[in-house]
């Protein structure tokens, strides 16, 4: 976007008058709105809105556009969600991957023609499989090895409250979380990461944490879902971009698409078609989450 705008993302309980208070604030401050969308929900009983402003049209900078907006919100409702944002302030992402590397591709692709205009601060992996195609994009790669856990041990730790490969396992995600947070992304991306994010990380990163999951949920959750709708003869699969939480694969879902397949396909034929699925998911959920369309209630989201 070559023209600078502010974003605000505004949702209260619905009544009348709350397009006129905001619009007045905005009109009478001089603030040319370029983009408006509104939204009621009639099962809550909530009202969303989003609205892009020409930043040139107001007197004054995103700071006391924030501090003004907040006293209009403040009028409207006590239990009002709100942000404004800047679309100047360059986006910053941080991947994080294990081996398969077809969602990273397309997203190191898109930041490098310019078609995503992200800052790509880091990419972290398990492995070390993604390492050379992420520096070849100039981007730094960290390698943080997680344990391998096998049932003996899994069954160990439930029963005995946690164990050695336990402690581990939240030793690396204390290092994941460590350089996470150096760049104080606005987008964590779990492009196929293939670990289960800890209860204290999703609640750290919520509404940050972006994760492509490989089907139509709440269809085939948890892992080898492709195996699973093979299984099931699916004539459909899909992939899902949602926000993480500590429900498995149950977190506000921002995009889904699907692609059919028959009763020919083989798993692998499945896990082929899916990959292109997952791509061009993803890339959706993240532009749309960083151009702060996305508002969540609960566990739903309005996307404008």
């Amino acid at each position: 976007m070559s023209e600078r705008r502010y974003v605000i993302t505004f949702g209260c309980p619905d009544r009348t008058g709350i397009v006129a208070r905001i619009s007045s604030f905005l009109a009478d401050a001089g603030g040319w709105i370029v983009e408006a969308a509104y939204h009621t929900d009639p099962d809550t009983g909530w009202f969303f809105t989003r609205q892009e402003v020409r930043a040139d049209s107001l007197p004054y900078d995103v700071d006391q556009l924030r501090v003004r907006f907040g006293e209009v919100a403040s009028s409207l409702s006590a239990e009002s969600n709100w942000r404004v944002e800047d679309t100047a302030v360059r986006r910053r992402v941080v991947i994080l991957v294990s081996k398969d590397g077809h969602c990273l591709y397309d997203l190191l692709g898109r930041v490098a023609s310019g078609e995503l205009d992200v800052d790509v601060r880091a990419v972290i992996g398990n492995h070390e499989t993604l390492a050379d195609i992420t520096r070849a994009h100039g981007i730094p790669f960290h390698h943080v090895p997680f344990p391998r856990e096998d049932p003996a041990a899994r069954s160990a730790s439930v029963e005995g409250g946690g164990g050695r490969g336990a402690g581990h396992k939240a030793a690396a995600f204390a290092e994941v979380r460590k350089l996470v947070e150096e760049h104080d992304p606005h987008a964590i991306v779990l492009a196929r990461f293939m670990q289960i994010l800890p209860p204290e990380l999703c609640a750290a990163w919520a509404g940050r944490a972006i994760n492509i999951h490989h089907s139509f949920l709440p269809s085939f959750i948890g892992a080898r879902p492709y195996h699973q709708a093979h299984r099931r003869g699916v004539k459909l699969i899909g992939a899902t971009c949602h926000y993480v939480t500590a429900d498995l694969d149950a977190g506000p879902i921002i995009e889904q698409d699907v692609i059919r397949v028959d009763h020919g396909d083989t798993v692998p034929d499945l896990v082929r078609k899916g990959r292109d699925i997952e791509k061009i998911t993803l890339a959706r959920g993240l532009r749309w989450h960083l151009e702060d369309r996305v508002l969540v209630h609960g566990n739903r989201t309005v996307v404008f």
